[in-house]
């Protein structure tokens, strides 16, 4: 048996990914959890929030959320039944919709960022030097960019 292919850096890396994604998610639910969203939820207004217009195809809110068609039109149904997200078809392509963040989304967001920021400060950024968070940064970047790139924000 080779236990050096047991001991390679690859897979200490993925690790560490894997048990930080863990414990961040830990650390962070709390402050979703207690104004009534789900992390899904959180992620998606944040993603809307963040669009141009707030606002993304159903599609690309889909792959930047890693769900199936299907799965974001559940999420979706969701937020609109909460009021924070509306459904607008796109005029140019009737087969075609829009999630839009509502006024209602965007006040729940400004509710729930002050502890969510406050979390991901003592849990993550803050643990880091700024070099450190821009190497970091840049690092996932090039990492999304090989492995998921229709997670990319569009603009049309």
């Amino acid at each position: 048996m080779d236990s050096d292919l047991f001991d390679d850096p690859r897979l200490t890396a993925m690790g560490l990914i894997y048990e930080a994604h863990e414990g961040l998610v830990a650390k962070l639910e709390p402050t979703w959890k207690s104004n009534g969203l789900s992390g899904l939820d959180l992620n998606a207004l944040l993603r809307l929030s963040r669009s141009p217009q707030r606002r993304l195809r159903m599609t690309d809110l889909a792959t930047q959320t890693s769900l199936s068609t299907s799965g974001v039109t559940r999420l979706v149904d969701r937020l609109s039944a909460a009021g924070l997200v509306e459904r607008v078809l796109d005029p140019a392509d009737r087969r075609s919709a829009h999630a839009v963040l509502t006024d209602a989304g965007a006040r729940r967001l400004e509710q729930v960022l002050p502890d969510y920021l406050d979390a991901v400060q003592r849990w993550f950024t803050g643990l880091l030097t700024p070099e450190q968070l821009d190497g970091l940064t840049t690092a996932l970047r090039i990492i999304r960019d090989a492995t998921n790139p229709a997670a990319t924000a569009r603009t049309d």
